[in-house]
């Protein structure tokens, strides 16, 4: 399985580094080592937008990366680089800046109610494609918050970060997302799936049974959740909820509480767009516990009907494709060696996942991409990635 470039210029590691030393080297001449934390993107395998709904997914890191690199200060300050645009941000405790440093405040600002932080001078590199449904912006905040642990040599348990990294995106941010990204970028494992009950926030690893690639078709079509309409589909949910509870006098917390036999019980409680928003959440969260045991089985033809399914239903139930999405998973679907495929992350552009015979995964990818610019559109991209680990720290003093 192939993955980014090992060029050590192109690696956001080196790049991290690299960029900290030229942003804010001449405040430190004889400074030591930084800490460097990494945190990886992520695709969904199945899943989507079931984690606001308290329901199941199923992502998988990959081998892409936000890297950051930190120093200490002596004050309370932080001072921000992104070194993939030349940009600097610096700002206080209470701060609110816009942008990308409004997620480096948030993380630091929610870190800060349990961990004790020194400012910190941070450089920010990714090979994470911004917009393209890879969360990129999870990936930041724990790269973020694992790198000002770092400085600070404090520690928290992955799944405590992931949740901080989670609430500073709700309330820094103003996305009201669930916690598959956070947890996915944070707790994931190499080879292996992420199970994840966003109700309970237990989890397991579910290993692939057996040689699977993942192939991601960026649509080049960028999307920001806090300005597409996801928070509208998180507000159609708990109005959806609200009546299906009225209507069957039960005590409905989330469409998790909802089978398929009390939504078509009580459908005529609900109108078409809010039917439509529920039987979505339903009907993936059944796919998801399919999707869960044949993987481990290394039945990959079952996942990749689920992968199918799920997309059929975000595109016509849920209403979160695109054209350049739909046109990305039906050539997908029309390459041998696909099992299945289905957009990612929360929608309105983005990407495609495919899962592909391992065997023939440098077939499959030369084949889309000799189509993706006529079928998809001039700005799409292909790569391929390996299931990575998650969020941690690569060096310190």
């Amino acid at each position: 399985m192939t993955g980014p470039s090992s060029d050590p210029e192109s690696d956001p590691k080196s790049r991290a580094i690299a960029g900290l030393r030229a942003a804010f080297d001449s405040d430190r001449p004889h400074a030591s080592d930084p800490v460097l934390a990494v945190a990886p993107g992520r695709v969904n395998l199945v899943g989507g937008h079931t984690d606001y709904n308290d329901g199941l997914c199923l992502p998988l890191a990959v081998d892409r990366h936000v890297a950051v690199a930190a120093w200490p200060r002596d004050d309370d300050v932080i001072r921000a680089h992104a070194t993939d645009f030349g940009e600097t941000a610096t700002f206080a405790p209470d701060d609110s800046p816009d942008g990308w440093a409004a997620y480096v405040a948030a993380v630091a600002r929610v870190l800060r109610e349990d961990v004790t932080l020194p400012g910190a001078d941070l450089a920010i590199a990714s090979d994470v494609p911004s917009g393209a449904g890879l969360s990129s912006s999870a990936a930041l905040e724990l790269a973020v918050g694992q790198s000002l642990l770092g400085v600070a040599d404090a520690t928290m348990d992955p799944t405590d970060l992931a949740l901080a990294c989670w609430r500073a995106e709700r309330e820094g941010v103003g996305v009201e997302c669930g916690i598959l990204d956070q947890f996915a970028s944070g707790l994931c494992e190499p080879d292996s799936a992420l199970f994840l009950d966003c109700r309970s926030r237990e989890f397991e690893h579910v290993a692939f049974g057996g040689d699977v690639g993942i192939l991601v078709v960026d649509t080049g079509v960028s999307h920001e959740l806090a300005d597409s309409g996801y928070n509208d589909r998180v507000r159609e949910c708990r109005e959806a909820v609200a009546a299906l509870a009225a209507a069957s006098d039960s005590n409905l917390t989330s469409l998790r509480d909802v089978d398929t036999d009390l939504l078509e019980r009580h459908a005529d409680a609900l109108d078409d767009v809010h039917y439509r928003r529920a039987r979505h959440v339903v009907s993936e969260n059944e796919r998801v516990e399919t999707a869960r045991k044949a993987l481990a089985a290394g039945n990959f033809d079952t996942v990749g009907d689920a992968m199918y399914e799920s997309h059929e239903s975000l595109r016509d139930d849920y209403e979160v494709s695109c054209a350049e999405l739909d046109a990305a998973v039906e050539l997908a679907s029309e390459t041998a060696g696909v099992y299945g495929a289905r957009m990612t992350g929360g929608g309105f552009g983005g990407s495609a996942v495919a899962l592909v015979d391992g065997s023939e995964l440098d077939r499959v990818e030369r084949e889309i991409r000799a189509s993706v610019s006529s079928r998809v559109g001039d700005a799409a991209d292909v790569f391929a990635c390996r299931p990575s680990g998650g969020v941690r720290l690569v060096m310190s003093d």
